[in-house]
């Protein structure tokens, strides 16, 4: 292999294309957020696993900051969802990123009602100062919240700052915990709202899996109304052939694909960018060593390996037999219902026991919190591993 030229296709998760294909209309409506002169509208950046949503976030970051903004904001984890203590640490800690270089004076802390203990003649606002301004403030939870956050905006305009983004990957994760009295999704909707309308600007941007939306929605109602929802699906068959062949067009490439070729992984990828670039990788690797055509059944085989056997594997038998009705939808790729399901159910040629309608809506619950299908708020039901259809077909020999 080239020692100028190295492979440049990078299929794990998050990693930066050589080349984003196809987003310039979501670059376009993120660029519209920052136009607003009161935030009205946050925005939700939501698709399967292997859109390209966190890839696509960051890209959004630069574009923030070229236009006088600020940006905070970091994976959402599932500890984050434990308590509402925790959410606010979240964002204290994010937030302190972009103020801890900020120096206020004791006097101005005093004008808004913080007092403080220190001999120091003037504060950092970092995150142990934001951290005790929270912690001094009377109230409830989000009283506090808004208290700070208000405050550092106060800062951050007086700075220069147009607005500051909060952008948090994986949102999904974020959820109340009723049992527990623990409502950390709701103080973060409750929060940005208030501030907003306030018109601190202060924009929200969160990017997950299909469920984030409902789940928004199911916490607080008025979500409908604070979010504009982008789906990141597909990429057309021209941008899927951009991000092909835009990483290898450099002329000390050793690499060339025919337009077979590129077709041939167009078809494979399904137009994921995720599947483009381990595709891509696998090709790259095997053109390098002599082979002039996309080995494709190897391919599928290293895909299936890596990719898609362990999320069958969470399935037992009986949900596998679901899994597999739904794989014969013509549907299957797309929304289906439980309706259509019973429609398939029983028939002798696909060798699967009939389901009643509720038994499939239980297993689909079930199949839902393994993370293999997901519900959205019209009811309908979709498989939540892109391409997961063409694995299922392949391993109940349906292909």
């Amino acid at each position: 292999m080239s020692k100028q030229f190295q492979n440049p296709f990078r299929p794990g998760a998050g990693h930066p294309p050589p080349y984003l294909a196809g987003r310039e209309e979501e670059k376009k409506k993120f660029l519209k957020f920052l136009e607003q002169d009161v935030i009205m509208e946050n925005m939700i950046l939501t698709g399967l696993r292997g859109t390209g949503k966190t890839v696509l976030l960051d890209s959004f970051k630069p574009l923030a900051i070229a236009d006088g903004w600020k940006w905070c904001g970091t994976d959402l984890s599932e500890s984050a969802s434990i308590s509402e203590d925790n959410i606010v640490k979240r964002l204290l800690a994010d937030l302190s990123v972009v103020t801890s270089s900020i120096a206020v004076g004791k006097e101005e802390f005093r004008r808004v009602g913080f007092v403080d203990n220190t001999e120091s003649v003037e504060l950092k606002l970092n995150y142990g100062t934001l951290l005790q301004a929270y912690e001094q403030t009377p109230g409830l939870v989000s009283d506090k919240l808004k208290f700070v956050l208000e405050l550092a905006w106060g800062f951050l305009k007086e700075s220069g700052a147009k607005g500051l983004v909060f952008a948090y990957d994986e949102a999904q994760n974020l959820s109340d915990q009723a049992l527990k009295e623990q409502f950390p999704l709701s103080i973060l909707l409750e929060v940005f709202q208030s501030l907003q309308k306030k018109e601190c600007r202060l924009l929200l941007v969160l990017t997950g899996l299909p469920t984030l939306f409902p789940d928004l929605v199911k916490a607080r109602t008025y979500s409908e109304r604070m979010f504009h929802v982008v789906v990141l699906g597909r990429l057309s068959g021209e941008a899927s052939r951009d991000a092909i062949l835009k990483p290898i067009e450099d002329a000390n490439c050793p690499v060339q694909l025919t337009p077979e070729s590129v077709t041939t992984i167009v078809d494979l990828s399904g137009g994921y960018p995720y599947f483009i670039q381990f595709i891509c990788r696998e090709v790259y690797d095997a053109f390098i060593q002599g082979s002039h055509s996309v080995p494709t059944d190897e391919i599928i085989r290293k895909l299936d390996s890596d990719f898609f056997a362990a999320r069958w594997a969470r399935a037992t038998d009986r949900q596998r037999e679901l899994l597999t009705l739904i794989a014969s939808l013509d549907n299957c790729d797309e929304e289906f219902t439980v309706r259509d399901i019973v429609s398939l159910s029983g028939r002798e040629d696909l060798g699967v026991k009939p389901f009643s309608s509720s038994h499939i809506s239980q297993m689909l619950s079930t199949l839902m919190r393994t993370g293999l299908v997901y519900r959205n708020r019209w009811g309908k039901y979709a498989l939540a591993v892109p391409l997961m259809g063409r694995f299922m077909r392949r391993e109940t020999g349906m292909n």
